[in-house]
């Protein structure tokens, strides 16, 4: 088991957008080290945002993210936001052959993307 390591979260937490660490308090809240919460809690407020920013945020851009059954959301297949969306794509092998056949996640910006786009995967499932 890796060991909590809070100065490490704090360091991140400070090189993240504010949009990533809503986010992360949001939509993948229950899939987070709880310890870990209030570090970011903590780096929002020191940005200027409260409570409320952070429900404001949960309701404009949470109501239609897809849960996994752990409770957290899917990770677009794209990049770090939430997934709105799930459907069949391909996994492409060096960006040039689709190979593999496989479900995609899809956040609210790249749900629109046409087939051809699907060849760069940077987020894990």
């Amino acid at each position: 088991m890796i060991q909590f390591d809070p100065e490490a979260v704090r360091r991140n937490a400070k090189e993240s957008t504010t949009e990533d660490l809503l986010d992360r308090v949001t939509a993948y809240r229950s899939g987070m080290e709880p310890d870990a919460i209030p570090i970011i809690e903590a780096e929002l407020a020191r940005r200027g945002l409260d409570w409320a920013d952070i429900k404001r945020h949960e309701a404009e851009n949470c109501a239609g993210v897809l849960r996994r059954p752990e409770g957290f959301a899917y990770r677009c297949s794209f990049c770090r936001r939430p997934a709105v969306i799930r459907r069949w794509g391909w996994h492409w092998l060096g960006g040039l052959v689709p190979i593999l056949p496989r479900i995609m996640s899809y956040c609210a910006r790249h749900a629109d993307m046409p087939p051809v786009a699907h060849k760069v995967i940077e987020a894990e499932d």
